[in-house]
C-alpha cells in the first residue's frame, strides 16, 4: 500500500475512524433526543422535525411487526422517489430489525420481480404511481404493500416548482388484499418491539446495476453503513448546523449516505428535492442558506448552464462534492469563478457503501478520484497477477476497508470472482482502471471492460471524452466502441451540442477537430449527434446503451 497520500491528509483529521458500534437507527434516537424541535427535513417548504420523524418511524415499524409479520433479518423492499416517506420507511425498516432493499423507481414489473424472488421479500413500500408495477406481484411472493402519496407531506403552501407526481392527490387503492395506505398505517399508532439488530447484522442491501445477468445484492451491515455515513461527514467537517441539499437519488448509496444517513448522525438539516430541477435547487440554496450539496457532474453542468444562475444568492455554499464521472475542467473553473469553491470529487461503489476515496478539501485535484479515506488500503494492481503497480502505471483498483460489503446475497460464485486475497487481506476488485500519481492521488482511466481495442491500440474512452469537452460546441459526450469490419473496433463519439450550435456544427466538423487535437488511433472516426445522452436514475451516462452498434459503411 502506498503511503504517499498521507502528505495531503486533511490537517487535524485522524487517519483512523472509530465508528460507533451501534445499530444505525440509534443515530436517529440520539439526534431526536438532542434536537427534538429542529427540522430534520424541509420538503418543498414543509418541515418535519427530528422528534416527528422518529415518532412516525416507530409507528410504521410497529405496523410492520404486528400487521405484516416482519421479523428480524427479513428483507423489505423500498420502491420510491426521493421523499420524506422514503426516509421514514428506511428507518422504520431498521427499527423493525429488518433489512432495507432499495429499488430504483425506474424499474418495471419484471425487473422488480427479480428483487422479490432474490430477496424473498414479502413486504414492499411503494409510491402510489408505482403500484401498477407492484400489483402483478402481489400474491406471487409479495403479501403486503404500504402505499405512499407524496402530497401527504406537502402541508404548507409553497411557491417552489413541485413535480406533478409529488402534488398528485391520493388515489383509490381498491380492495386488493394486503394493500394499505400510508396514512392508515400511521393511524394504527403501533408500538414496535425492542431494537435488537447489532452492528454485524445486515442493514441495507443495495443492488448493483450489473454488467451481465441480473443485478446482485450487496450485503451491508450496520457497521459498514455506519462507517461511510460517519466518515463522509467528518471528512468534510459537517456538524449539527450544516444545511445540506439532498437531490441525488436516495436509493443509490451516494445519496443515501450523504443526503440521509450522514446528516441524521450529525443532527443536520436536509433540504430534500424529489427530482433535479436546476432553478428550484438554486432557489432552495438561497432560501435556506444551504451550506453543502452533493451533485454529480451532469447536474453541475446543468446548473451553471442556466441563464438565471446569476440571479440567485448561492454564497452560503461552502462545499460542493460528488462523483460518478469526472468534472470537465471548464465547468470546474466556472464553479470556482462563480462561487469561489472547488468541486471535490470522490469515488465509491454500491459494494463499498459509497466512498473509499475523497479528495482532501484543502488540496483537491481536478478530474481525480481523491485519496483513500480512513482505514482504507487501496492499490492499483495488475489485473492478471495482482502485483501492485508503480505510480503512473494503469491497473485495476482493489480496496480493503471497513466499508466493504460482506458479499453478494446468495451468490457465492460472484464473491469468488470479486474478492481476492493480497498480503493476507481480503480485497474487493472494483473493475475500474486507474493510475496513481506521485502524490498518491487516484485518477480514473476507465472501466476494465470498457476499453476499446482499435487495430491493437488500447483506447480509454474517459481520456477521449475529457479531450472532447474542450470543443466549444460540446455540452455532453460519450465515447464508445463501434464494431468495424476492418479494425475490429473503432472509436465513436455520441455528442449533445450546446444550445445555439445546431445549425453551425456538423458531425464531420467534430471528427475533423478531434483528428486535429488527439492521436489518430484514439480520435473518433464516427460522431453521432443526439439531443441528450441516456442516463440512469443516478445521472450516470449509460454508455452500454450506445455500445457496439455497427459503423456506417
Amino acid at each position: 500500500m502506498s503511503q504517499r497520500h498521507f502528505a495531503a491528509w486533511p490537517k487535524g483529521l485522524p487517519r483512523h475512524l472509530s465508528a460507533p458500534r451501534t445499530n444505525l437507527f440509534y443515530n436517529l434516537e440520539v439526534s431526536s433526543a438532542r434536537y427534538p424541535d429542529k427540522p430534520f427535513l424541509l420538503f418543498y417548504d414543509t418541515p418535519l422535525t427530528y422528534a416527528e420523524f422518529k415518532g412516525e418511524t416507530e409507528r410504521i415499524a410497529g405496523y410492520l411487526q404486528q400487521y405484516c409479520g416482519v421479523r428480524q433479518g427479513d428483507r423489505v423492499l423500498l420502491y420510491m422517489q426521493n421523499s420524506p416517506q422514503f426516509m421514514l420507511a428506511y428507518y422504520a425498516i431498521l427499527r423493525a430489525n429488518a433489512v432495507v432493499v432499495p429499488v430504483n423507481p425506474m424499474n418495471l414489473t419484471e425487473e422488480l420481480r427479480h428483487y422479490v424472488d432474490d430477496t424473498g421479500a414479502a413486504v414492499i413500500f411503494a409510491a402510489q404511481d408505482l403500484m401498477p408495477q407492484v400489483e402483478p406481484l402481489l400474491g406471487q411472493g409479495l403479501r403486503h404493500a404500504v402505499v405512499a402519496t407524496y402530497a401527504d407531506y406537502l402541508k404548507r403552501p409553497t411557491d417552489l416548482r413541485v413535480p406533478e407526481f409529488v402534488t398528485a392527490p391520493r388515489r383509490d387503492l381498491g380492495d386488493a388484499g394486503g394493500v394499505v395506505a400510508w396514512h392508515a398505517v400511521l393511524a394504527q399508532d403501533c408500538v414496535p418491539g425492542p431494537l435488537l439488530a447489532g452492528p454485524d447484522d445486515l442493514c441495507v442491501m443495495p443492488y448493483t446495476s450489473g454488467t451481465t445477468g441480473n443485478p446482485k445484492g450487496c450485503m451491508h451491515t450496520h457497521a459498514s453503513v455506519m462507517f461511510t455515513a460517519v466518515g463522509g461527514m467528518q471528512w468534510f467537517g459537517s456538524q449539527q448546523d450544516t444545511v445540506t441539499l439532498a437531490v441525488l437519488p436516495l436509493f443509490h448509496v451516494t445519496g443515501m449516505q450523504g443526503g440521509m444517513n450522514g446528516p441524521i448522525f450529525t443532527g443536520a438539516t436536509v433540504v430534500l428535492m424529489a427530482r433535479w430541477d436546476r432553478d428550484t435547487a438554486a432557489e432552495c440554496i438561497r432560501r435556506y442558506r444551504v451550506t453543502a450539496v452533493q451533485l454529480i457532474s451532469t447536474m453541475v453542468v446543468d446548473l451553471l448552464s442556466s441563464p438565471r444562475v446569476g440571479e440567485y444568492d448561492l454564497s452560503s455554499l461552502t462545499r460542493m462534492s460528488g462523483g460518478g464521472a469526472a468534472m470537465p475542467d471548464a465547468i470546474a473553473r466556472k464553479l470556482q469563478d462563480l462561487l469561489g469553491i472547488p468541486y471535490v470529487e470522490g469515488y465509491g461503489m454500491s459494494e463499498t457503501m459509497a466512498p473509499t476515496h475523497i479528495n482532501p478539501g484543502a488540496q483537491p485535484k481536478k478530474q481525480c478520484l481523491g485519496i483513500p479515506i480512513f482505514d482504507v488500503d487501496a492499490r492499483v494492481v495488475d489485473p492478471d497477477t495482482m502485483r501492485e503497480l508503480a505510480p503512473g502505471e494503469v491497473g485495476e483498483v482493489v480496496v480493503h476497508g471497513p466499508q466493504v460489503m460482506r458479499g453478494y446475497w446468495n451468490n457465492p460464485q460472484a464473491d469468488r470472482e470479486t474478492f481476492v486475497e493480497i498480503d493476507g487481506k481480503r480485497f474487493l476488485r472494483t473493475g475500474d482502471l486507474a493510475r496513481l500519481d506521485e502524490d498518491g492521488y487516484f485518477f480514473m482511466v476507465d472501466r476494465l471492460k470498457r476499453m476499446i481495442n482499435a487495430s491493437g491500440y488500447k483506447v480509454w474512452p474517459a481520456e477521449v471524452e475529457a479531450l472532447m469537452y474542450r470543443h466549444p460546441a460540446i455540452r455532453e459526450v460519450c465515447v464508445v466502441a463501434c464494431v468495424d469490419p476492418r479494425r475490429g473496433e473503432t472509436v465513436k463519439a455520441v455528442v449533445a451540442l450546446k444550445d445555439g450550435f445546431g445549425d453551425s456544427v456538423r458531425e464531420q466538423d467534430i471528427v475533423d477537430w478531434a483528428h486535429q487535437n488527439m492521436a489518430a488511433y484514439k480520435s473518433p472516426r464516427i460522431v453521432e449527434f443526439c439531443e441528450t445522452l441516456p442516463k440512469s436514475a443516478t445521472g450516470k451516462v449509460q454508455w452500454r446503451a450506445l455500445q457496439g452498434r455497427p459503423a456506417a459503411q
